[in-house]
């Protein structure tokens, strides 16, 4: 049993990346990357082998502490992510519990995160090999420790099955976890910040978490390198009651969440409430239209998109703060419209299959192409113009305002027609309705990545005269440069959408069955 489920594991890994070659070279790069980041976390290790008992002693105890903390966190934020061997998966099978609950532990150790903490584990025995006996205490307790972060995290993903089975704690969990991404670099800062002048007080807090269910497996070999026996055998105790206790409790929960069948909101709608689609006019376009702006309300996927709009000029603040200037905060409108005008570039993937409708009813490429960029433009354009006059108000730039308003409306109405065209013929893997928004196939991200670029390339391009037209007007100080940028931002911003809807109709019309092709393809139909 315990082996058909380590197969199972990672027959499915191979499956997945032989369905394409792009998932397997994004594999590959990522694999690289990962080794990258292990090998100088195992020479650092080793390199502790020659600093005094106390550094290696409150390095490895924090790192300990934080590796643990953060495998019992990721599955509460990150219940998108594939598990093979996920409870909600094994409902329906009736496996012996006990064998159950070896082969995720297995599957779990010998998955890719399992083998890399594994591996940064084990190399604490060369923290403390000029102590024989600590080094041998740190290669028990490096399992022990590892057995911790496996357990702890399916604990966790046993107790969050009938949360995850919710739609509406997917589709937060997801977005919750986005915004420390976006915030990553100041984080980061504040955080280094932080360490430089607490540092004095880590060893300390290093001391309480070695009493912790967090530090105590890493901080055993310390003590037996110092000679204190005693503490080190209490701090295994904790180790092994750790353990104990979690094991006990995942049995519990995951014997719950096996016969606990999933639940799903359900949501009664009045009769005769159409909604948007009794405000937007009776045709195509306007049916379009009031699907699109729908989705911009109620599926997170797109509302994700939203959470830029407050981020960046939080970035900005920062980066302004370094410079001892707030001008970088003029920029906030401009950015903002660039991001979101191209939060459409593959639009018809966010459909999936419910596209057929598209193909079915005959819809017509230019109402298709003009109702979504018209429920785009309702979200979009009230935020870009607010956040640009808010803005310049800020810093009482107010001379800025021409130059920064033909930035930010240029990029926002070309960006509405290049997404019009490219919608029509970019299909990649997205969440599916309902799934956690960060929910992707291996590989995904890595195609994701190349096409959005290229779509960002195309669109600087597009908007180089007014954005030249306004770098030269805030240079040089020229207002009439600063006036001509914002007439050819909207001028020259409104010929591309209008183009861009009317070429992407025209591609709508010739490639729609092939798009609705592909999208079944990557829903496995």
């Amino acid at each position: 049993m315990v082996t058909a489920l380590l197969r199972l594991r990672f027959r499915v890994l191979g499956n997945t990346l032989r369905r394409s070659p792009w998932q397997l070279v994004a594999v590959i790069i990522g694999g690289l990357y990962g080794l990258g980041v292990l090998f100088l976390a195992v020479v650092g290790l080793v390199a502790l082998g020659f600093a005094p008992i106390e550094l290696a002693s409150t390095v490895v105890v924090l790192a300990g502490s934080a590796l643990i903390l953060g495998w019992i966190l990721v599955p509460l934020v990150a219940t998108g992510i594939e598990q093979t061997l996920e409870p909600a998966k094994l409902v329906q099978f009736p496996l012996p519990m006990s064998k159950l609950l070896l082969g995720l532990t297995l599957a779990g150790v010998l998955g890719i995160p399992g083998i890399i903490t594994s591996i940064a584990a084990l190399a604490t025995v060369g923290t403390w090999i000029r102590y024989p006996l600590a080094a041998v205490a740190a290669l028990v307790c490096a399992v022990f420790g590892v057995l911790i972060c496996v357990v702890g995290s399916r604990l966790v993903a046993a107790l969050s099955v009938s949360l995850s089975s919710r739609r509406r704690f997917r589709e937060l969990s997801g977005i919750l976890i986005f915004i420390p991404l976006i915030l990553l670099g100041p984080i980061i800062f504040f955080v280094a910040q932080g360490v430089r002048t607490s540092a004095d007080a880590l060893p300390a807090l290093a001391a309480a978490l070695s009493w912790s269910p967090l530090g105590a497996p890493w901080s055993v070999p310390a003590d037996i390198a110092r000679g204190d026996s005693g503490a080190a055998a209490l701090k295994f105790v904790i180790t092994l009651v750790t353990l104990a206790l979690l094991a006990v409790l995942w049995r519990r929960s995951l014997a719950i969440a096996l016969v606990t069948p999933a639940s799903s909101a359900r949501k009664r709608v009045a009769r005769g409430k159409i909604g948007l689609f009794g405000v937007f006019p009776a045709t195509p376009a306007g049916a379009v239209a009031a699907r699109s702006l729908t989705y911009w309300l109620r599926d997170p996927r797109y509302a994700r998109q939203l959470i830029v709009v407050p981020l960046i000029p939080i970035l900005l603040l920062f980066y302004s703060y370094n410079f001892h200037s707030l001008t970088l905060l003029n920029l906030t409108g401009p950015l903002i419209a660039f991001l979101l005008s191209l939060s459409t570039y593959t639009d018809v993937s966010y459909d999936g299959t419910a596209f057929a409708t598209h193909v079915a009813d005959g819809v017509r490429g230019r109402d298709d192409r003009l109702g979504r960029a018209v429920a785009l433009g309702i979200i979009a354009l009230p935020l870009v113009l607010l956040a640009t006059l808010i803005t310049v108000a800020v810093t009482g730039s107010w001379g800025l305002l021409p130059p920064i308003a033909g930035m930010a409306i240029g990029a926002m109405l070309s960006g509405i027609g290049l997404c019009a065209v490219s919608s029509a013929r970019i299909v990649i893997p997205v969440p599916a309705a309902g799934d956690n928004p960060f929910k992707s196939a291996p590989g995904a991200g890595f195609t994701t990545a190349l096409s959005a670029f290229a779509i960002w390339g195309i669109l600087l391009l597009l908007t180089l005269p007014e954005i030249l037209l306004a770098g030269a007007s805030i240079l040089f100080g020229m207002p009439v440069l600063g006036w001509l940028a914002l007439l050819v931002g909207i001028v020259l911003g409104a010929v591309f959408a209008v183009v861009g809807i009317r070429r992407g109709g025209a591609l709508f019309d010739r490639t729609a069955p092939e798009l609705l092709g592909r999208l079944k393809m990557l829903r496995g139909a």
